[in-house]
């Protein structure tokens, strides 16, 4: 049974390496559980819009938390895309509103060790995508038109507005 909806801006980032792989973490599930269970899906780094905040500042406020990669907002390239994503996070249906911008060439050794509490007790592990291999793969992708959504942000400077991705 849902108690409230929670209605919540994010901001998400297409890192992209010199090799034009998208940077990646391997969701869990939205509840920690004693033991790390399977990779259920894979998605950008990016989270929450906090109070007071744009969305340039809280995807990069996220990328620093997440990865230990600290970027000024200029660097980042868009909006691309938009997305409407729900879930349940206990007894709260979870309504997030997503933007999601590309920073292109990044050479960096993530570094995970500044995740929130939960993140860590997710346990989410990350790994460096080729468009080929999302393609190839049978693994889930957030969002679902990943493959397809990618190819067209990695042909260069983002100009036109953002696109609607599932």
């Amino acid at each position: 049974m849902t108690s409230r909806v929670w209605v919540r801006a994010a901001a998400r980032v297409l890192v992209l390496d010199r090799r034009q792989r998208v940077l990646l973490f391997g969701g869990r599930g939205l509840q920690p559980r004693s033991e790390p269970g399977a990779v259920e899906y894979w998605f950008t780094p990016g989270g929450g819009v906090e109070d007071g905040e744009d969305l340039r500042t809280a995807a990069v406020r996220e990328l620093a938390e997440e990865t230990a990669l600290v970027v000024d907002p200029a660097a980042l390239e868009g909006p691309v895309w938009l997305r409407r994503w729900q879930g349940r996070w206990g007894d709260t249906l979870l309504d997030a509103r997503e933007t999601y911008f590309v920073l292109r060439d990044v050479a960096h050794d993530v570094d995970v060790s500044g995740r929130t509490e939960l993140e860590r007790q997710l346990d989410e592990p990350h790994r460096w995508w080729s468009l080929a291999e999302i393609t190839d793969s049978t693994e889930t992708f957030a969002p679902r038109d990943l493959p397809t959504a990618l190819a067209g942000v990695l042909g260069g400077p983002w100009t036109g507005p953002p696109r609607i991705v599932d």
